[in-house]
């Protein structure tokens, strides 16, 4: 058995072998190392420049009203299968807010309900476009930034979430 480590959300895996996913965040395994030399962008300690605080402000924000839509379609879901792919991608996109928020150093804020509608079909083309929104504003935000670990951490949220859109397009 061997720990592996997520560069971008610094939690640990325990297998035989490398993840293609981290369990946590959703990182491809470009972005996992193994245990005794991965150097995660949550523990990092470096100085933020304005446009990377504001970009990450937006990121929250984002993030958090994604996983909160997401929890609102898992209740909502006709379909076992369905209603857990959406609580698995409202962890996945809390877990993105909870890294920022150990990058900016501040707590993670209150997560409000958010309205959801019982069809999966509208729910599933909800979903791409909030996906394909935060993919493109990952792409934009890796490229505004300065510092090398949050250019990481941009690239790894931005090939996530094109990771969810094709799920869900799985069900279009």
């Amino acid at each position: 058995m061997k720990t592996y480590i997520c560069e971008i959300c610094g939690d640990a895996y325990l297998g035989e072998d490398k993840p293609s996913q981290c369990p946590f965040c959703g990182a491809d395994d470009n972005f996992i190392e193994d245990g005794d030399i991965a150097n995660p962008v949550v523990i990092q300690d470096f100085d933020l420049s304005e446009k990377s605080l504001e970009n990450l402000q937006k990121t929250l924000d984002l993030e958090k009203r994604a996983s909160a839509l997401y929890s609102c379609m898992a209740s909502k879901a006709d379909s076992y299968e369905v209603k857990a792919m959406y609580k698995r991608l409202s962890k996945v996109e809390l877990e993105h807010a909870a890294i920022v928020c150990k990058i900016m150093k501040i707590e993670m804020p209150e997560i409000t309900p958010e309205d959801c509608s019982s069809d999966d079909v509208e729910n599933f083309e909800e979903t791409i476009k909030l996906e394909e929104h935060a993919s493109g504003l990952y792409h934009q935000f890796m490229s505004d930034a300065d510092e090398k670990p949050i250019q990481k951490m941009f690239n790894a949220l931005e090939r996530v979430e094109k990771g969810h859109i094709d799920l869900i397009k799985k069900y279009v």
